[in-house]
């Protein structure tokens, strides 16, 4: 069994991916409200701009259009969208903002987009969302921009270059918050190799009782799962 180990965070994150999307349609208004109330503490989504500025959620960012078109988000107004398909605001007004909310950033436009609004109508909310990229420039170029908003380098063991060691510097002499790696790419002892850079770190694609189990034990700050419930029942084991 994996020693416990102390996680960086004041309290790990248990984050709903795609809102509880095991046990209702995911990236749904439905499907976030049905995470928080199984006991996550934490939503997690993607992100696209429409062609009229409005951040909404959505993992494919495409839209059928007739039998074998599909038109991008980007292309299409918020009125032009799926009822299913919500705005940010949206899941705001239906949710709260009592949460930590994990945002993968799938268009250019997005990281900017995103901090405005929240700047705009829930300001507080800033310090609890983590923007979530693959690539660091475009995590880099969005520091700047707000001091508060948590950053996170989405990324694999094996695209390490130059080692973690090196990563956990370069992230913490840039401001970038945690680091977010599938889970078997983790360790305790890698978990606490970021921790001596006080970089959070987040671990997804968590399914299983034995996976959450052993994560949440090695001290990550973040899980991300599908089984809302399992996940939660995970971290009443370690309490």
């Amino acid at each position: 069994m994996q020693q416990r180990l102390p996680s960086l965070l004041p309290h790990q994150i248990l984050f709903a991916h795609r809102g509880a999307r095991a046990h209702a349609p995911e990236n749904t208004l439905e499907a976030f409200e049905l995470g928080l109330r199984l006991g996550a503490n934490g939503l997690e989504s993607d992100v696209w701009v429409t062609a009229d500025g409005v951040p909404v959620l959505d993992h494919d960012g495409e839209i059928k259009s007739g039998w074998l078109r599909k038109r991008p988000i980007g292309e299409l107004k918020r009125s032009e969208l799926p009822e299913h398909i919500p705005s940010l605001l949206e899941l705001f007004d239906r949710c709260g903002t009592d949460y930590e909310l994990s945002l993968d950033l799938k268009d250019e436009h997005a990281g900017p987009v995103v901090i405005e609004t929240i700047r705009l109508h829930h300001p507080d909310m800033l310090g609890r969302t983590w923007l979530c990229h693959w690539e660091l420039p475009t995590l880099l170029s969005l520091r700047p921009l707000d001091a508060d908003v948590k950053l996170v380098d989405s990324t694999r063991l094996h695209r390490l270059d130059g080692g973690p060691e090196r990563r956990a510097a370069m992230l913490a002499d840039h401001g970038i918050d945690a680091i977010n790696m599938r889970g078997p790419d983790w360790t305790g002892g890698l978990v606490t190799l970021f921790h001596r850079f006080e970089r959070a770190a987040f671990s997804w694609d968590l399914q299983h009782d034995h996976e959450l189990d052993n994560a949440l034990r090695m001290g990550v700050d973040g899980v991300y799962s599908d089984h809302v419930d399992r996940m939660s029942d995970a971290a009443g084991r370690l309490a």
